[in-house]
């Protein structure tokens, strides 16, 4: 099970990217709105009464979700800094430069697909279906660029 918590509402499409990626490998998941700073009690539950083993944060401006998340837990958590003032460079600054002993992965601005990936990446190492899906996932998108390339050249 993997939780998602967004830092605000207007996180949705993010969310959404990482939530279809999740259904489409049938992992059970959560979708949760709190906020670091406005409702840290409530992030402090979400986290501490979760049977998840991985938790996605998405944020912007300050993020600080990610790293509050990862200092009430010693589970995987991972990142999703969200694009809005300074083009998402705030968010991603404040993702990935987390102090010594509270790590968080990080991945690429707005991109909750990949923040679902590695997550699913992280629980194949012990679930060989997941590992299976993910095997079959990566033939699917190495065999779209070929029938692509193919494509291309056809038009040249």
């Amino acid at each position: 099970m993997i939780t998602i918590i967004m830092g605000s509402k207007s996180d949705i499409k993010i969310a959404e990217k990482a939530t279809k990626i999740l259904k489409e490998f049938d992992v059970k998941y959560t979708v949760n709105v709190a906020s670091a700073h406005r409702t840290p009690a409530l992030v402090e539950k979400i986290v501490k009464s979760s049977e998840s083993s991985v938790f996605i944060a998405i944020a912007g401006l300050a993020a600080h979700l990610p790293g509050v998340v990862a200092s009430m837990t010693t589970k995987p958590v991972i990142a999703v800094p969200v694009e809005s003032k300074l083009d998402g460079l705030d968010a991603l600054l404040s993702a990935v430069q987390m102090p010594p002993g509270i790590p968080v992965a990080c991945v690429g601005i707005d991109r909750g697909e990949n923040a679902a990936i590695l997550a699913l990446q992280m629980l194949s190492i012990s679930n060989e279906k997941i590992a299976e899906k993910l095997a079959e996932y990566r033939e699917t998108q190495k065999n779209k660029v070929y029938d692509d390339n193919s494509e291309i050249q056809k038009l040249l």
